[in-house]
């Protein structure tokens, strides 16, 4: 028998754009790729609106407002880095070598090259935007020895005073001082600082010798206590609990025991128990001072030990052995 003059493949894909099964194929590829989209972001914030990845939620109002922004740059990484990968894949598959010819070649593609340079400069901007309103939220304060908010709302002024090694805790106008060495205190964590929950505390840090850190992991903050500066900032801790805080800035011998915690208390308990401080005697200036005789805060940026006596400028554990 006379062989075929021809071969025609069954089901073949054909190369002709007005085939209407090409563009059922593209039009599913655009599907895809949009369902990828906007379905990334909805899966990722499925369960919470703001995934944790890791991160304390923050115990304050002002921890809060910085751990939504790095969950919100978290969220947005993981979808451009997914949106990229799913796109250099689809380019790897789409565009694999199929024979030996050469593909045809271009030199640019105006559209594409602006929006590669728009969408990143769009998406640097939206988080400078989150990131600036975000500092302003966490850096703001209440007017200086203001004793109420604008909504009526009571502030609590304490000045906090960082030496070697310990913390001194003076509420301003209620006062009451609380001071501690090391890790003297409740369960050996150092001085602690009880506060009214969700009310302002506005905190004045100093320090009366070197540089200290003023750290607490679940308020997601961290400032500098440092000689001849007063930094001021506030507080507002959200519930009731015990939060351990810690100095993060290399300070000398006893660094690592230079300890502290903050017990946010009910309103009404707050006020019992800044009563009972007065009662107990400790007071803005009958407080013992510390192993260092450290004064009221504010008074001098020298070391604390310096032109004192050998005695009074001895370490915590050198005069518990003595």
């Amino acid at each position: 028998m006379p062989s075929p003059a021809s071969v025609i493949a069954v089901n073949a894909p054909s190369d002709d754009p007005t085939d209407p099964s090409q563009h059922r194929v593209s039009g599913m590829r655009r599907g895809w790729i949009t369902a990828l989209i906007v379905g990334a972001p909805l899966l990722l914030a499925g369960c919470n609106m703001y995934p944790t990845y890791g991160a304390d939620p923050g115990a304050t109002k002002q921890g809060s407002d910085t751990f939504k922004l790095y969950s919100g740059m978290m969220t947005t990484g993981i979808v451009i880095g997914g949106f990229v990968a799913v796109l250099i894949l689809w380019t790897v598959v789409r565009y694999r070598r199929r024979s030996d010819e050469m593909p045809k070649q271009f030199h640019e593609n105006l559209p594409i090259e602006i929006l590669y340079t728009a969408v990143p400069v769009i998406i640097v901007g939206f988080l400078f935007f989150f990131t600036v309103l975000t500092e302003n939220n966490v850096d703001a304060t209440q007017p200086v020895n203001a004793t109420v908010t604008s909504s009526g709302r009571p502030v609590v002024d304490i000045t906090v005073t960082a030496f070697q090694w310990g913390w001194r805790f003076d509420y301003t106008g209620l006062n009451v001082g609380v001071v501690g060495e090391t890790t003297n205190g409740p369960n050996n964590k150092g001085p602690q600082m009880v506060v009214p929950a969700g009310e302002t505390i506005q905190i004045t840090l100093v320090s009366n010798d070197t540089i200290h850190g003023f750290y607490l992991r679940d308020f997601n903050f961290s400032r500098y206590a440092q000689p001849g500066v007063t930094n001021i900032f506030d507080l507002n801790v959200l519930h009731t609990g015990t939060y351990d805080g810690q100095c993060t800035q290399f300070c000398g011998l006893y660094h690592s025991e230079m300890l502290f915690s903050i017990r946010s208390v009910t309103p009404s308990a707050f006020e019992t128990w800044a009563s009972a401080e007065v009662t107990a005697g400790h007071t803005l200036q009958g407080s013992p001072s510390g192993v260092n005789n450290i004064p009221p805060p504010n008074t001098r940026t020298t070391p604390a030990n310096a032109g004192s006596s050998v005695a009074s400028s001895a370490t915590p554990k050198q005069k518990a052995s003595a």
